[in-house]
């Protein structure tokens, strides 16, 4: 086991956490350490006081299990849509933006972080010099979301998109001492879900090919990420859920052979989703597809699709398309 930490530091606190309102007594907030993995690593956690979160998965994890109070701050890419549209602007507007970009080991010393949350190979890389093994030398805590730990080197660990979305809360609830907050949290997740299944379509799965970007060859989504979960759920099929990866490069020809009746946009960056929608209504490689012919295209929001809390919302939305697509 790893100890991530400089040095236990021993707090007693008792207040209200602002957000969604996470009540932490003065035992939770005692220091000492707890053992939560950190992918298929088992590492010793002292509770964070100065967090930092890279993308918006990574805050709306925090700030739905009412630990604005613990975050510092956050790093939001450009592809991240703005967080005044989140369902949680009000606890973003309370911590500070500490960049704009991509995230860097200089963001994390300046703001005296003392937990990254993050996925590998998005805000963790080992080609920017910013992993988990290089703030443990720092003695900075690390958290990777377990959607990312497919490939993690040395500790990789599988699971299905959202059982991995519940994992992250209930072992950020463990970390942060609120793994009561965290259960009430999941159960939450657990049953909307269970509501969508019960309600899929009956019948053969309805094809769909995730869209997230590329003209000469397409990046769509694997079964490694929440995308597959999302149409899996809602009673779809993603014609490439038999990849085992994350998000990948496809061919035209692959996605011309799973003929898919549902295109589901991914919004994000600076590319607007009328932008790639046009692309594939005018690209001979896609124009005859059964969903561009029939113009049955949803536009999922990039914080729906990537690990968090908002990819239930995502979930919600997209089977409420597919049941009006029957009507």
């Amino acid at each position: 086991m790893r100890n991530t930490t400089a040095s236990a530091s021993f707090l007693v606190l008792t207040l209200l956490v602002t957000g969604c309102g996470a009540e932490v007594g003065s035992a939770a907030r005692t220091s000492g350490e707890v053992v939560v993995k950190r992918c298929g690593e088992p590492v010793g956690y002292t509770v964070p006081e100065r967090a930092v979160a890279y993308e918006g998965g990574s805050a709306d994890k925090l700030f739905s299990l009412g630990l604005t109070d613990r975050v510092h701050g956050y790093v939001m890419p450009p592809a991240n849509p703005p967080v005044s549209e989140s369902p949680w602007a009000s606890e973003y507007a309370e911590v500070k933006m500490l960049g704009d970009d991509l995230l860097n080991k200089e963001i994390v010393v300046e703001a005296e972080a003392d937990l990254v949350v993050a996925g590998w190979n998005s805000g963790f890389k080992d080609e920017r010099g910013i992993t988990p093994e290089i703030l443990d030398e720092l003695g900075v805590q690390s958290f990777m979301h377990t959607e990312s730990c497919y490939n993690y080197p040395g500790f990789p660990e599988k699971v299905t998109p959202f059982e991995a979305l519940y994992t992250d809360l209930d072992r950020l609830g463990r970390i942060f001492r609120v793994p009561e907050k965290a259960g009430e949290v999941v159960d939450g997740l657990r049953k909307r879900v269970a509501a969508v299944e019960a309600a899929a379509p009956e019948g053969d799965p309805l094809p769909v090919f995730l869209y997230d970007s590329g003209t000469d060859q397409p990046f769509t989504a694997g079964n490694q990420v929440p995308p597959n979960d999302i149409i899996r759920s809602a009673g779809a099929r993603n014609i490439f859920d038999d990849l085992d990866q994350r998000w990948t490069q496809v061919g035209w020809e692959a996605v011309a052979e799973g003929r898919p009746e549902v295109v589901i946009i991914l919004d994000y960056g600076d590319r607007p989703a009328e932008e790639k929608i046009d692309f594939l209504r005018k690209s001979a490689r896609t124009r005859d597809l059964p969903a561009v012919r029939a113009n049955n295209f949803f536009v999922l929001d990039y914080n729906e699709g990537i690990s968090g809390p908002r990819n239930i919302d995502g979930l919600e939305k997209f089977a409420a398309y597919l049941r009006g697509l029957e009507d």
